[in-house]
């Protein structure tokens, strides 16, 4: 015999009772089988808010009624032809009886335990003789009052079963009983009184194991609305999957933690009778589902991760605790007697403080119990009030292959410690099946993602990024990232998601990720945005592995970037503000980054694409000495100089480098020569120099009029008044055969930026285009340099040279 359990979201209308219907015609062709189902959809919700709503307003509860009522007999009229009024009588008996206990519940003003369990049994008595009645249309069929079977003590809404009275009934009535099948009402159960008990919410699963055992059921099947246990909810964790296999113990820690697919004590009976349980999907019968057995095939050590919202973390502590026994027995028994459920435990070795974790709304009774049962030792000062700390989840990792499994711990500590999540507690038994955490709730998602990156998609890691600065640059960057989206995902195992982005009017958040096809539609129609909002949302995406991109040249972005580094969100621009500020920021942001684990990369500081910082570090960190740098660092002045000449104005030839995205939108910024000080400035601060902007010497060969302008429109009609200033800055190299190249310069500790005469033997004299280059003369190349060599302008290459830091971080 088979035992089969379809819950309320398979048994919700008349369309999904049919396809269970059919489940159960195929699985009888073979055997018996007994069905438990739940209440239709929400019915149980719906009765209990009918009971509380007839304490203040019979004509609101009776409106709840109706609407029962509608869904019940419109299931009647769809699914049942020959017996249809003897079982619509039965029916609206049962409705009778509800009204007569809601007018009851009015006019006492009193609603007990005792009414709360019988109102709430009607939705399993009603949908268990319905779909009865229905099954009986096309099989052999029959129903059976589950009151009849399970006894119970008095406890209404969360009965202890009387097991050997239970299972003799059961075996007496299916010994009798010769129908193929038979239909029961899950949940439900009575007292020796006959009064009607119930078996707590969920309790429609324990009803099946408790039929299964009974019976010595060759297999317990569970039907419900998923295929099966996920390694983690699949609502919170989008690249979860089902589980094929796992043991008893591990299904129970993951139910226990709020897998929400199996109620926790439907295991034990199973257990104890060593009969398999199957978790399938009414949806998709074909689906194998979870099979949960005494000996699963283990594929992995880790089988699933699980969460329980809504905790409190209650902590006695104190030096009076130390080494005086008592104090635990004391403070458990407060809270059995009280009925608080203890969900987590932890105790210091020193004896000093006892952590328990409970629900939250039971959090301050017990507080107010046990600073009653301590309030001797808390007047003495031995030790604290009780403290209560709310607003926590408690995250799980569940396997029964973990004990053998080394470092499992630290992954999982270490993960969670890399994405900001504040570990408040932790419990580990010494069976190593479930290592558990308190954690913030608001933490809990992106803690789950985490976690099931690290230990179930080792091999794909999901970078969010969040992009701020959508010109030339961003949109680029934005292009190439959704250009090669799939190639990352095939051949580096790297998934990147751009979650939100802003420029200087709106910003768009998408936690599943923005369709890139289409971002400029949807950023139009976004929201206001400021620097705090954005970060602001930001923070509340709570996303894991985040990265804050910053491509614009704005100075009030580049104050927020300690804030986003704060929380451990990695930071990424081509922004060389930051960098080149006060060095006591520069070195702050640097100390920020590796205190809270962010990355904070700016390779595009100094060279766009080219990897002249990342070459700086290895040299560096290698324990290589800097003795000298020379460089052509700004591929907008390269290219200037490179078309230059008597024959084009100085005027026409800037234009066309910021036409062609060479230059700052501010080109003023290039040919003031401050735009490369900054980026020697970089470099000599990444060599591990501590130099001030100002301690950079800028020969500028601007005019002082052209210098002072304060926008585009006076600085292009300055140069026109000053071309012949330019026209003899040519001809003065050009009669000297040499080329107007504008270096950078770092040697003892100084540097200066300035416009050069370069002959032909130098090796800056051929360097064509926009192209940067830079002379590394260190302690292992003191003649020959080390030189690096390339486009240094450009939006394609800076927006690549963002993209590469992007995948530095998914690499480290």
């Amino acid at each position: 015999m088979k035992v089969l359990k379809f819950g309320g979201s398979s048994v919700a209308n008349s369309e999904k009772i049919k396809q269970v219907l059919s489940i159960i015609a195929k699985t009888s062709e073979e055997q018996k089988v007994a069905v438990v189902v739940s209440a239709f959809g929400k019915t149980t919700d719906q009765l209990l808010a009918g009971a509380n709503a007839a304490l203040q307003d019979i004509n609101e509860a009776k409106e709840i009624l109706k609407g029962i009522h509608e869904l019940h007999f419109q299931v009647i009229n769809d699914l049942i032809s020959t017996n249809t009024k003897e079982v619509s009588e039965e029916v609206t008996l049962l409705f009778n009886r509800l009204q007569s206990i809601y007018e009851g519940v009015f006019l006492l003003q009193e609603l007990s335990n005792k009414t709360l369990a019988k109102v709430s049994s009607f939705g399993e008595r009603l949908s268990s003789y319905i779909i009865a009645n229905a099954a009986k249309e096309t099989l052999d069929a029959t129903h059976k009052e589950s009151r009849d079977l399970i006894i119970t003590n008095d406890e209404y809404l969360n009965a202890q079963v009387n097991f050997e009275v239970t299972n003799k009934n059961i075996a007496i009535f299916f010994h009798d009983n010769q129908h193929k099948v038979t239909l029961l009402g899950g949940f439900i159960s009575s007292n020796t009184a006959e009064e009607t008990t119930t078996l707590g919410r969920g309790g429609s699963d324990f009803s099946a194991a408790i039929f299964a055992a009974a019976l010595d059921a060759n297999e317990l099947q569970i039907w419900t609305d998923v295929s099966g246990m996920y390694t983690a909810n699949p609502r919170v964790v989008k690249q979860a999957f089902p589980i094929s296999e796992i043991s008893y113990e591990e299904a129970m820690e993951l139910s226990h933690f709020g897998a929400k697919v199996l109620y926790p004590p439907t295991i034990q009976p199973a257990l104890r009778k060593n009969i398999p349980i199957r978790i399938k999907n009414t949806f998709d019968p074909e689906n194998p589902g979870t099979l949960i057995s005494n000996d699963p095939e283990n594929a992995h050590e880790v089988k699933g991760i699980s969460h329980i919202d809504d905790i409190s973390l209650i902590t006695l502590e104190g030096g009076g605790m130390i080494g005086i026994p008592g104090f635990s027995k004391r403070l458990f028994e407060t809270l059995s007697v009280a009925k608080i459920n203890v969900i987590f435990i932890t105790q210091a070795s020193s004896e000093h403080s006892i952590c328990v974790g409970v629900y939250e709304n039971d959090a301050q009774k017990a507080k107010t119990l046990l600073d009653d049962t301590f309030s001797v030792e808390i007047a003495r000062k031995k030790i604290k009030p009780v403290i209560v700390e709310n607003d926590l989840a408690i995250i799980a990792v569940v396997g029964e292959s973990m004990k053998n499994y080394q470092g499992l711990s630290g992954q999982m500590f270490s993960a969670l410690g890399k994405n900001n999540v504040n570990v408040r507690a932790i419990a580990q038994g010494s069976s190593e099946k479930n290592i558990s955490a308190v954690i913030n709730k608001s933490d809990a998602k992106k803690a789950l993602n985490t976690l099931h990156e690290q230990f179930f998609e080792e091999k794909t890691k999901q970078l969010n990024l969040f992009v701020t600065g959508v010109g030339n640059v961003g949109e680029r960057f934005l292009a190439q990232i959704h250009q090669q989206k799939k190639f990352l995902k095939e051949n580096l195992k790297l998934n990147i998601r751009v979650i939100g982005i802003s420029n200087s009017r709106k910003m768009v958040f998408d936690n599943s990720g923005i369709n890139l096809k289409k971002w400029k539609e949807l950023l139009e129609n976004g929201e206001p945005t400021s620097l705090d909002n954005f970060h602001k949302k930001v923070k509340e995406s709570n996303q894991r592995n985040s990265v804050f991109i910053d491509n614009t040249a704005n100075q009030q972005v580049s104050e927020v970037y300690e804030k986003y580094l704060r929380d451990s969100i990695s930071v990424v621009t081509c922004n060389k503000i930051a960098c080149a500020s006060k060095f006591d920021n520069y070195k702050k942001l640097k100390e920020v980054s590796k205190k809270y684990n962010a990355s904070f990369l700016f390779e595009t500081n100094v060279g766009a694409g080219l990897p002249i910082i990342d070459t700086l570090k290895n040299l560096v960190n290698s324990g290589d000495q800097i003795h000298k740098i020379q460089a052509v660092l700004s591929g907008s002045l390269n290219f200037v100089f490179n078309n230059f000449n008597e024959n084009i104005t100085f005027h026409d030839v800037v234009a066309q480098a910021q036409a062609e995205g060479f230059t700052e939108p501010d080109p003023k910024i290039d040919l003031s020569g401050v735009d490369v000080a900054r980026k020697i400035l970089i470099l000599a601060r990444e060599s591990g120099y501590t130099l001030e902007l100002e301690d950079i010497k800028n020969n500028a060969f601007l005019p002082k009029e052209t210098l002072n302008t304060t926008n585009n429109d006076d600085f292009y009609l300055s140069l026109t008044k000053n071309e012949a200033h330019f026209q003899n800055i040519f001809k003065e190299a050009n009669d000297k055969d040499c080329r107007l190249k504008y270096v950078a310069e770092f040697k003892d500790g100084k540097a200066n930026v300035g416009l050069q005469h370069i002959p032909a033997s130098h090796p800056f004299y051929n360097l064509e285009g926009s192209d940067n280059i830079v002379l590394f003369f260190t302690e292992r190349y003191p003649q020959n340099p080390l030189i690096i060599k390339g486009a240094g302008a450009g939006a394609d290459v800076t927006a690549s040279g963002i993209f590469a830091d992007v995948i530095r971080i998914a690499n480290q």
